[in-house]
């Protein structure tokens, strides 16, 4: 029997120096993006865009979103604010046309993913404007808030010939909670290890959930990304038609995390599920995309790359956890003939931990620091304190991977309290600066 879990634990460690060599290339990432990120050139040349907003129930926070649209420093006739009440039951609608958004209202309890939301708001788009009538589309979600020249910065982006944009995204709630502070790392952790070396290195990103700029071309036909996330669909589609996805550092936002478990494990659970629809969906079409003849090496190295995004490389991880977790636990039941090797098989799983745990902690300090800048200004302590509970997010999504390859996931809100307006935001910037001084 000793012999069966000795295998085993050799096989896991063998899938774990395979998915270490596979990725290994993006350590390059994260040491190019600590220098640098793409920068745009200043431009006169104003485009006609459309501002997207799929809501439900979110009476709290689109007034304040909406706002903040409206004090952007780009002209205002040239961005048309469009919102889908999505089976609303609030007073969500009526707060959007209040402050000027033209507003659909959606019943259909049956297909409620925020995909079928936009499929819905182009297919009333067409109809009362034509999507070829604007130059480009934006998509956010009614929780968050825009920096007063977001636009103008994501607007150079596109001027520049740029289809498909993504953008900085920082969070209202950073400090509530070591779950919230998780999150806030995790987005500035995409921006300083993934999306900022891409930009430069002509590589595309993903697009991730909300904060992001494409082309009208690119939905001429409308909206066709339905699942439980319809950015890593949308992302895939857009390598696997040639479509190059970049970054703009300069275009920063805000949204709001979950601050709590419960609610944490619930979007975690639809996320993997959705990971795991988009890999099945389009992980073979990028995979022979990788060797389609016409295609260059730029693009057979996009198609690679977004390949190795949608893998479900968390499940894996979580899996092998288990089957390590299972081997220690019988080595020590069926194989140890003292106290002494029973302690010595312990302290191996220990170990084990311990070393991912910190290889979290050290990435989590990393972005930390890199990103100071754009963090809330707290005691020290708090900082140490959110770097060493960080891997709590990574962790949360190896739990959620196994969960949902077995169970049914319906789409459930995740719901937005933080009345956070964007000029308290800036307010509390301000005065952070003036302590600073």
């Amino acid at each position: 029997m000793g012999n069966f879990f000795e295998a085993l634990l050799t096989f896991c460690g063998v899938c774990g120096m395979i998915f270490a060599a596979v990725y290994a290339y993006r350590s390059i990432f994260v040491a190019v993006g600590l220098f640098t990120t793409k920068v745009f050139p200043k431009t006169d040349r104003l485009h006609k865009y459309a501002i997207l907003v799929p809501a439900r129930n979110e009476e709290t926070v689109i007034g304040n979103l909406l706002d903040s649209i409206a004090e952007q420093d780009y002209p205002s006739e040239l961005l048309t604010v469009f919102v889908v009440a999505d089976n609303c039951d609030d007073k969500t609608a009526e707060i959007a046309r209040s402050k000027g958004a033209v507003c659909y209202e959606r019943f259909d309890d049956k297909n409620r993913t925020k995909g079928y939301a936009l499929k819905f708001l182009f297919e009333n788009i067409e109809r009362d404007y034509k999507i070829s009538s604007f130059d480009g589309y934006f998509v956010f979600d009614s929780d968050n808030l825009l920096n007063g020249d977001y636009i103008s910065r994501m607007n150079e982006a596109f001027d520049s010939g740029e289809k498909i944009i993504t953008s900085y995204r920082n969070t209202k709630n950073f400090d509530d909670s070591i779950i919230s502070s998780s999150y806030a790392l995790h987005w500035m952790r995409s921006s300083r290890t993934e999306h900022r070396a891409r930009s430069v290195m002509k590589i595309p990103t993903r697009i991730q959930g909300t904060g992001f700029l494409f082309a009208s071309e690119i939905v001429a036909d409308g909206w066709k990304y339905v699942s439980f996330t319809e950015d890593r669909a949308f992302s895939a589609d857009a390598i696997i038609n040639g479509y190059n996805i970049s970054y703009c550092d300069a275009a920063e936002f805000y949204d709001e995390q979950p601050s709590n478990l419960k609610i944490a494990m619930r979007q975690r659970i639809r996320w993997a599920k959705g990971h795991l629809q988009a890999f099945v969906e389009l992980g073979g079409k990028l995979f022979r995309s990788i060797f389609k003849k016409k295609a260059t090496g730029l693009e057979r190295i996009a198609s690679a790359d977004m390949f190795f995004t949608v893998f479900p490389h968390e499940l894996i991880t979580a899996f092998t956890t288990v089957l390590v977790i299972i081997a220690f636990t019988g080595l020590i039941v069926f194989d140890c003939r003292d106290f002494i090797e029973a302690l010595e098989v312990f302290g191996r799983s220990i170990l084990r931990f311990a070393k991912e745990y910190g290889s979290h902690v050290l990435l989590s300090a990393y972005v930390c620091i890199t990103e100071f800048r754009h963090i809330k200004k707290m005691k020290a302590v708090k900082y140490v304190w959110y770097v060493i509970t960080f891997p709590i997010f990574d962790f949360i999504g190896y739990a959620a991977s196994l969960i949902a390859l077995c169970t049914k996931v319906t789409w459930k809100p995740i719901p937005h309290r933080s009345d956070l307006s964007i000029n308290d935001i800036e307010n509390m910037k301000r005065k952070a600066s003036e302590i600073k001084k």
